[in-house]
């Protein structure tokens, strides 16, 4: 199966031109020709299938034959704002399997222990399009601008029906399970501190929000494994 990325490509299209850079690859690449049957994902739960009608290394004109409306649609909506790391890579890592495994919005925190204070979507942006292609999801997760943790939690506070939870290592809180809290088919926003943790002032400013405190095992977790963590514990929920 070949499958490319095509953002602007619209249900109503008959014909569609691949860019530059996905008609070199097609051709050049993949060695396809005329008539050779390829798929597209829209990244807005359109799935299409599509033949080659020009195979040009620099302008690939495709014949668009089916087109798929809400493909493999989910049910629920998670959103993980996680403090990015020093590393660049293991944040990387993090949002490639978590596209692969199942999530709609993530959002980089910058809280008071984060080392990393900025972050450049454009390549993250990259990583999320691979790991869609690779898993065949024809939804594409948000990835937002870098916050700061009061404004972020500012900026949610009007949202209706969000069950929202906050994960930290504090060791004299009550906590439970993501799937003791949380209910199939729901839209869920986890809090994921930095490799420090969350500020104790911090975790009681998202209590007051309305954040419940959970815990992710016995086992302190790096701040990459956690976000992937309970993504699969939400994913694993909704199954």
């Amino acid at each position: 199966m070949h499958l490319f990325y095509t953002a602007d490509l619209k249900p109503e299209q008959s014909l569609f031109q691949l860019s530059e850079e996905e008609s070199k690859h097609a051709v050049r690449v993949l060695r396809l020709n005329v008539g050779d049957q390829v798929q597209l994902i829209d990244g807005v739960g359109g799935f299409y299938e599509a033949e080659i009608a020009d195979a040009h290394p620099k302008r690939t004109q495709l014949r668009i034959l089916n087109y798929t409306p809400d493909f493999q649609k989910p049910d629920y909506h998670l959103h993980i704002a996680v403090a990015p790391t020093k590393n660049i890579d293991r944040i990387e890592w993090f949002l490639e399997k978590a596209t692969e495994i199942g999530i709609q919005e993530i959002t980089p925190i910058i809280s008071e222990h984060s080392e990393r204070k900025e972050v450049k979507t454009e390549r993250l942006n990259k990583v999320i399009v691979s790991a869609m292609k690779q898993s065949l999801k024809a939804y594409m997760p948000l990835l937002n601008e870098a916050i700061g943790i009061d404004a972020f939690l500012n900026k949610i506070e009007s949202e209706k029906d969000l069950n929202k939870a906050i994960a930290h290592c504090e060791e004299d809180a009550e906590k439970k399970y993501l799937n003791q809290e949380f209910e199939k088919g729901q839209r869920y926003l986890v809090l994921i501190g930095p490799e420090g943790d969350f500020s104790p002032a911090e975790i009681e400013k998202a209590i007051s929000a309305e954040f419940i405190p959970v815990s992710l095992g016995e086992a302190r977790l790096r701040t990459e494994t956690a976000a992937l963590y309970a993504c699969t514990e939400i994913a694993l929920l909704n199954r």
